[in-house]
């Protein structure tokens, strides 16, 4: 399982932080989203295989649009002011201090 900040604003897979989906999206409005977001990328992963350029330009488009309202790109979703961290390396972040502690509390093998 890949951890999430503290705040909950991120997830970290191989030390790089990606934005969370805005907490505040009730369940339906989410799965709306994540349906969508699903269907765009098996659009892209046909429109690889076709070699359609203007059809893989389309359902990137649809991806985009998808993590724009799922919070994940675009506009931060929280209002204190932070700046955001999304795809940046863990370690160049203020997340940094808190990463390096998971691996301290990690029971060895």
């Amino acid at each position: 399982m890949n951890p999430t900040t503290p705040d909950g604003r991120y997830f970290v897979v191989k030390e790089q932080l990606w934005r969370c989906s805005n907490p505040a999206l009730d369940l339906q409005t989410r799965q709306h989203w994540v349906n969508a977001l699903m269907a765009a990328r098996r659009e892209v992963k046909a429109a690889k295989a076709s070699g359609d350029q203007d059809r893989m330009k389309a359902a990137r488009s649809e991806v985009q649009a998808a993590k724009v309202a799922l919070g994940e790109r675009g506009p931060v979703w929280w209002d204190d002011g932070s700046p955001d961290f999304n795809r940046k390396r863990v370690d160049n972040t203020p997340y940094a201090h808190w990463y390096r502690s998971l691996n301290e509390q990690a029971p060895e093998p």
